[in-house]
């Protein structure tokens, strides 16, 4: 089993529906017809990361 994981930016295109953390670490759960957000936190601009597994 393969992790790999992908890193998007605030204001890109949600590719996929998904669970999704922010670089503070807050877990929101988005969907393919939205933008990433800024940070639910800080409220700046991050980045959003999906961990996507892999199984060999």
């Amino acid at each position: 089993m393969n992790k790999n994981v992908e890193i998007y930016r605030t204001g890109q295109g949600v590719p996929v529906d998904g669970e999704y953390r922010c670089q503070s670490g807050q877990r929101l759960r988005l969907n393919g017809k939205e933008d990433f957000p800024v940070c639910p936190i800080s409220g700046s601009d991050t980045t959003w990361t999906r961990e996507k597994v892999d199984i060999d």
